[in-house]
């Protein structure tokens, strides 16, 4: 098949790696790519954001299907300018990407489809925000309703925590737009996981199971990031919670935006809270209870679920857009797999770019690794970074401690100017034992 995959980053090119590693060889493009998808496909040089250029391309070009990462595309409409020039995408339309374009869409939807999570109420007036904080205790949750790149949660300690950040978004509008409604949330106390699923419309099947680290540094301290590594499976989500999952989870949300005349095709990510027996339950009722839905593959859980997957990853793909899908489109391998992400010194917050990368060609003839590219560009026959989360290295093995073994060993041969990593990934699975 010919297919164009929408992005740049570590997800785009886990995307990018596993279409070319079916039977069948694919005729591959990415717009605009990095310098790991340069090895695998042809970039483009089109902004993943910019959804005219985008269409234009896949008019002019025809691939069989378009592949769309990132969240902004999809809640801009890319899928549905595609679909009136007759191309066939893996993602939900405009309307389906609000599941995670608005927190309090993708709540009004799971309310009423019964789904538990976390009891929450929007606000656009400050005062009222906080004179509500009263009803959820400590600690509570202040969500930004929109996008705003990982950034508008804020779970606060105190009230003055909370009462800041709700100024921050509703009076002082540190996110724009996105910060223009907030949620005030119920806290869910437990441990979080990350399902992902394919849903064709009507029908879903799970992905494996992955848990992400979203504190820049080790024992799940300082701020949160994009994600500073990932691992699959994630033992807190044992093999008989996937069927509760898939029959009141997933399946439910994508009845309700059926009902609401939205045909939802694509990836449905759920993360998940699950409290452990003893713990202090949510208001639901419910062990497992939704913290939020995306609208697309997470990063980097990508990277370390995608390499667990077998058989044609394309079809799998397809059949989600011709609405098709069949439990025989996704093959499980029962290798486990870690991923670390290298960053670059300062981030999440201010770093330096175009740091020269070292290392790349030992560090992916280590038996069982794979080096994804998130932040870099080539330069002058270098490879150089150019984004605070600048390579996912995972690791393959039979055991979830070899495969952190392997992405470690991986990591330690490459180097550049103020790289830093995580030293504790997939601690909480070892820490059960």
């Amino acid at each position: 098949m010919k297919i164009l995959i929408v992005g740049s980053g570590g997800r785009e090119h886990a995307i990018t790696w596993r279409l070319a590693q079916d039977e069948t060889k694919h005729e591959l493009y990415c717009a605009p790519g990095n310098a790991g998808t340069a090895a695998l496909a042809t970039n483009i040089a089109i902004g993943a954001e910019d959804v005219a250029a985008v269409a234009a391309w896949a008019e002019a070009n025809r691939p069989d299907l378009v592949v769309v990462g990132p969240e902004v595309p999809l809640c801009k409409g890319l899928v549905d300018a595609l679909e009136k020039i007759g191309v066939k995408a893996f993602g939900p339309v405009a309307a389906g990407a609000r599941m995670e374009g608005s927190k309090r869409f993708a709540k009004e939807v799971m309310d009423a489809a019964g789904v538990p999570t976390g009891r929450a109420r929007t606000f656009t007036d400050a005062a009222a925000a906080k004179a509500a904080l009263a009803e959820y205790g400590l600690p509570v949750v202040i969500k930004a309703d929109g996008l705003a790149a990982g950034k508008g949660v804020v779970v606060a300690e105190t009230t003055e925590q909370a009462e800041a950040a709700i100024d921050d978004m509703l009076v002082g509008n540190k996110f724009g737009a996105a910060g223009a409604e907030v949620l005030v949330e119920e806290f869910l106390h437990g441990e979080e996981c990350s399902i992902l699923a394919l849903v064709d419309g009507e029908r879903a099947v799970l992905l494996p199971s992955s848990q992400d680290h979203k504190r820049v540094f080790d024992g799940d301290k300082g701020p949160n990031t994009g994600g500073m590594g990932a691992y699959s499976p994630a033992p807190v989500v044992t093999d008989a919670m996937l069927p509760e999952i898939k029959e009141k989870i997933i399946l439910p949300v994508v009845r309700e935006l059926k009902k609401r005349g939205i045909t939802y095709r694509g990836v449905l990510y759920a993360g998940l809270m699950v409290t452990p027996p003893g713990g202090k339950m949510a208001l639901s009722g419910s062990a497992v209870n939704v913290v939020e839905f995306n609208a697309r593959f997470g990063d980097p859980e990508t990277e370390a679920v995608l390499p667990r997957l077998g058989g044609d990853f394309a079809t799998a793909l397809l059949h989600c857009a011709d609405g098709c899908l069949s439990d025989a489109d996704v093959v499980v391998k029962p290798e486990a797999a870690a991923t670390v992400i290298v960053a670059s010194g300062g981030y999440p917050g201010s770093y330096e770019k175009g740091k020269e990368i070292t290392g790349l060609d030992a560090a992916a003839q280590v038996p069982g690794a794979i080096v994804f590219h998130c932040g870099t560009k080539a330069s002058d026959g270098k490879i150089l970074t150019s984004g605070g989360r600048v390579l996912s290295v995972t690791g393959m093995g039979p055991t979830l401690r070899a495969a952190v073994d392997t992405a470690y060993a991986a990591v330690d041969r490459i180097a550049f100017d103020k790289a830093f990593y995580r030293k504790d990934i997939a601690h909480r699975a070892f820490e059960r034992g």
